[in-house]
């Protein structure tokens, strides 16, 4: 079937939005601003709760679109039931981390959609000591609360794996001045250079910090992707010049000694490793080096159109080269955007059934498990991309396929059960009901202010006739207005910034309860804050160009 595209959102959708004690409904074609008032139903959720519903001029536009998910399921149905022994859900913690209340609420739930363990990438939130304690961010977890997730992991059934990046993505530890000396490049925090003693003795003490807390770990995932800039340091382009010396050999024999240091100390502890710095390695090198006996590649590709042929081929490498377990790595949220609020199911989800049709193609004791991982960052100093109860739903639509093999009626059915929501869309960003898992008002208020704050606010800005006709940037400037269009122009300002701010009151509230305040401050400095600052700079010029002297000008 062809690729159908995400079509924008329409004006025509009716949109219907709790907030607080009251309700305001859009009416069709009404000017901004314009809300009729409701009372609120008795009993209903408090929160903000989209509930979409679409006429059928914007079916007409897109004809294609309501029949696209019953062809994505008819295509999708496989065996019906997973060819993954493992289902684990990444939290990547370098990035708004939930409190451990917060874990508490949602393991049952990835439990009853039929994930069985969990990858934890600490990074800064783990609660290094000595001299490691440089690395501890502000809110990072204390051994106590370390403790109490694992416990909630058991409770619920879910293996941990923890993960500790010992190669590539070492911003956490490198930005560090006391440790700077220790970068591949003196210029960049990425990655460690693999010719210091020191360096492997800092990821080793690291390892070994992290193991403490987790005795009897099957697994512990070391990382080692996107090794960026590695053989551009002093030491490695030395190193380079000699005979048989190759970037690939240089990275295998770091992994190779951070693997070492594992196994020496844990022997019943199998590394994994992510595997594309191993991808463009030749067999004979891989084979050559000894580390196909010592870890376990984690295959990533998230990607909606992935190349199944290509992943069937280079699962059947690595098994060539000595490797006897490996493992697949999807996506249900961060990997589409850098900057993304909203999670796109559909590319997830289509993405999840293709590594179900990896899977189908290779011998049934390869593949050990998957990873749905839900990236909060793409590196340590980058925004946030889609918080963890906005990406809620597509894990469920992810490892409820995953589970039963496909996606189709039985499974969709499942997970809008599971989730509370009664029409779950997974083709946009729009669904109808609130929904009750855990984290569901976060959801309905981001999805709010994602699809509606800027542009309501630019509608105001440079849509509205008498803002764009009598209050320009040349008026704002030079403080002049007709004092009659102040009588047009500011209420509604007012009107749009309190209806935002009571939002943004709830949202903030909520956001508290499951995120600490660093995370809530950066979510809204990113997302919120720039539009209602527009607002209030109208505001106050048109308060000063009102109280201005008048003075005879030119004709604007």
């Amino acid at each position: 079937m062809a690729e159908v595209p995400l079509f924008e959102h329409e004006a025509d959708f009716l949109i219907h939005f709790r907030v607080g004690e009251m309700s305001f409904l859009p009416a069709k074609n009404a000017k901004l601003g314009m809300w009729e008032r409701k009372p609120r139903v008795e009993g209903a959720k408090r929160g903000l709760c989209p509930l979409i519903t679409s006429n059928f001029s914007t079916r007409k536009k897109c004809p294609g679109k309501r029949f696209l998910l019953y062809d994505f399921m008819k295509n999708s149905e496989m065996s019906g039931s997973s060819p993954f022994k493992m289902r684990l859900v990444h939290l990547d913690l370098k990035g708004a981390p939930p409190k451990v209340s917060y874990l508490s609420e949602v393991f049952p739930l990835f439990h009853a959609l039929g994930a069985n363990g969990l990858l934890l990438e600490y990074e800064d939130m783990f609660p290094y000591d000595g001299r490691l304690r440089l690395l501890r961010a502000k809110h990072a977890y204390s051994p106590p609360e370390i403790k109490e997730i694992l416990h909630l992991a058991t409770l619920n059934k879910l293996e941990v794996i923890p993960l500790v990046q010992t190669f590539g993505h070492m911003e956490f530890v490198l930005k560090h001045e006391a440790l700077a000396h220790l970068r591949e490049v003196a210029l960049f925090p990425n990655t460690l250079n693999p010719h210091e003693a020191e360096a492997l003795a800092l990821v080793g003490a690291m390892v070994s910090q992290v193991m403490e807390l987790h005795p009897g770990a099957r697994w512990f995932h070391v990382g080692c992707d996107e090794v960026y800039y590695l053989g551009e340091g002093e030491a490695s382009r030395r190193w380079l010049q000699q005979e048989h010396n190759t970037k690939a050999r240089l990275c295998l024999s770091h992994i190779k000694a951070v693997a070492c240091h594992v196994l020496a100390r844990h022997p019943a502890t199998r590394p994994l490793v992510w595997d594309d710095m191993l991808r463009s390695i030749p067999e004979d090198q891989l084979s050559a080096s000894g580390v196909p006996q010592l870890v376990e590649p984690v295959l990533w590709d998230y990607g909606a159109d992935l190349d199944v042929h290509g992943k069937a081929l280079l699962m059947e490498k690595y098994r060539k080269c000595g490797f006897l377990r490996l493992w697949a790595a999807s996506a249900f949220k961060g990997a589409t955007g850098v900057s993304q609020a909203l999670t796109p199911i559909e590319h997830h989800l289509r993405n999840n059934v293709q590594w179900l049709q990896v899977a189908a193609r290779g011998p049934a004791d390869v593949l050990q498990g998957i990873v749905l991982t839900g990236w909060q960052r793409y590196d340590h100093f980058s925004v946030l991309c889609e918080l963890l109860p906005v990406g809620i739903p597509s894990l469920a639509v992810c490892l409820q396929s995953l589970l039963h093999g496909g996606f189709t009626e039985d499974v969709k059915a499942k997970v809008e059960n599971f989730l509370g929501i009664s029409n779950l869309e997974v083709t946009d960003f729009t669904s109808e009901g609130p929904g009750s898992f855990p984290g569901s008002d976060i959801l309905a208020l981001v999805t709010h202010v994602s699809l509606h704050l800027r542009s309501s606010v630019d509608s105001l800005l440079e849509r509205d006739r008498y803002v764009s006709g009598w209050f320009s940037p040349y008026h704002r400037r030079r403080k002049l207005v007709h004092p009659v269009m102040v009588q047009h122009i500011q209420p509604q300002a007012l009107s749009l910034l309190a209806r935002w701010s009571a939002v943004v009151r709830e949202l903030e509230a909520a956001l508290h309860r499951v995120f600490y305040p660093d995370a809530v401050e950066e979510w809204l400095e990113e997302n919120v804050q720039p539009s209602l600052r527009r607002l209030q700079a109208l505001l106050q010029d048109l308060r000063e160009a009102a109280t201005a002297r008048p003075h005879v000008a030119q004709d604007p």
